[in-house]
């Protein structure tokens, strides 16, 4: 969530492009593609589907 400069109310809803969870911060990055992530979780799992995997399984934290 991007709050305004004041503070005074939400400029944006940030959302996790794997999950849509709200991001709160500034999230994460990966080099390889240009999509914000709420954790690492989130990153290794759109790996995986991006390397083709139908059903990724991963432990959770």
């Amino acid at each position: 969530m991007r709050i305004s400069p004041d503070g005074y109310y939400v400029e944006r809803y940030v959302k996790c492009d794997n999950c849509g969870l709200l991001i709160y911060g500034s999230g994460l990055q990966t080099a390889s593609r240009k999509a914000l992530f709420c954790s690492e979780w989130c990153i290794a799992w759109d790996e995986k589907r991006q390397a083709g995997e139908q059903h990724p399984v991963l432990p959770l934290s």
